[in-house]
């Protein structure tokens, strides 16, 4: 005989429901006596010809308030009870409509009990009987509420973490800057400079993730913009503006990550190599979105790039973060550059975006 049951219900009378017969093993007084002890309520239907009841323990009557008298013989519309977020559905009527767990249902006298619901098939795949378990539900929600408070907890703790971090970030990134200035080598000065412009972008993000409350989603068209101002003000120089236009756009930590560093690393080149010579000059960066996805342009009108020169740069941490995020966000990137175009032609300067679905 196979059988179907909850997991939850699994346990010593596994063995005995897969008899030959649940018929027979009803009329063993060793089955009736491990179910008689058991410490839920558990009756038994059998659905041929017409369904009755034809067992339950001292449990199950205890917590129906019916003796054994009132229930054996008759159907499910015997039990009392209603459901806890539906009064109009019996717990006789979701026994039989329902499979597994079939939800919380008050019963006077006794309170809220929860109710299982299992078929069991014969031989052939045919149903052959019904058990009904019900577990009371006094002490659940106790159990509830102590959970509730445990994950408020670890949301705090969580919110005090991701504020720390920011603040350690804020602190390496200073370091960095105040190391960098002090290093008389230019290659060495400018590496560090970009590691404080990854670090910072990475702490505007937790930033972002703790102001934006429960959840694990930060708006990219407000990240990238403090990522801009972050780099404005780091590497300002006199006369370059930025042209800046935002739409909001929720995505994953996994998504801003790396469209943030991207944007940072750009924004970064622009200004320290595209305005060479020059007095004036209008960096871009754009995010919009649509009903396909989200679109993010960053240009300048400055020199673009050397001619033989790309971006990424195979073999560069660029290029792996340009990379996850093609694949975090089912993203492509497009870069266009045409090299010794004069000022004030945007369409042939360094310009950059990437669509994410």
């Amino acid at each position: 005989m196979a059988v179907a049951t909850d997991d939850s219900l699994s346990g010593p009378a596994d063995p005995l429901l897969e008899a030959a017969e649940l018929a027979d093993a009803l009329e063993s007084d060793r089955f009736k006596q491990f179910l008689d002890k058991a410490p839920f309520a558990i009756a038994v239907s059998a659905l041929k010809p017409a369904e009755r009841i034809v067992y339950a323990n001292v449990e199950f009557a205890r917590l129906t308030g019916r003796v054994n008298q009132e229930i054996l013989g008759g159907d499910w519309d015997r039990l009392p009870g209603v459901a806890a977020e539906d009064p109009g559905l019996s717990l006789g009527q979701a026994v039989v409509e329902e499979h597994d767990y079939v939800g919380a249902y008050m019963i006077p006298d006794t309170g809220t009990v929860d109710a299982w619901s299992n078929l069991i098939d014969d031989d052939d795949g045919t149903p052959a009987f019904r058990l009904v378990a019900l577990v009371r539900a006094a002490s659940t929600g106790s159990i509830l509420d102590q959970l509730k408070q445990r994950v408020r907890e670890k949301d705090l703790q969580l919110r005090e973490l991701q504020h720390r971090v920011k603040n350690n970030l804020q602190l390496i990134t200073a370091l960095i800057r105040v190391e960098a200035q002090g290093v008389a080598d230019h290659s060495t000065s400018e590496g560090f400079d970009r590691l404080a412009g990854r670090v910072e972008a990475l702490g505007l993000l937790y930033r972002g993730l703790a102001d934006a409350g429960p959840g694990d989603e930060v708006d990219l068209g407000v990240y990238l913009s403090e990522i801009a101002s972050a780099v404005m003000r780091a590497h300002a120089l006199e006369g370059i503006r930025l042209d800046l236009r935002v739409d909001s756009w929720p995505v994953s930590i996994d998504v801003a990550m790396p469209a943030g560093l991207v944007v940072n690393e750009l924004l970064t080149n622009s200004l320290k190599h595209a305005f060479g010579g020059r007095e004036a000059g209008t960096i871009t960066l754009h995010c919009t979105a649509d009903g396909r996805g989200c679109r993010v342009l960053i240009a300048d009108d400055g020199v673009g790039l050397p001619e033989g020169l790309s971006w990424p740069k195979p073999g560069k941490l660029s290029a792996l973060i340009a990379k996850s995020l093609m694949q975090n966000a089912n993203a492509t990137i497009d870069v266009r550059s045409a090299p010794g175009r004069g000022p004030g032609s945007p369409s042939s300067s360094t310009a950059n975006s990437a669509a994410a679905a």
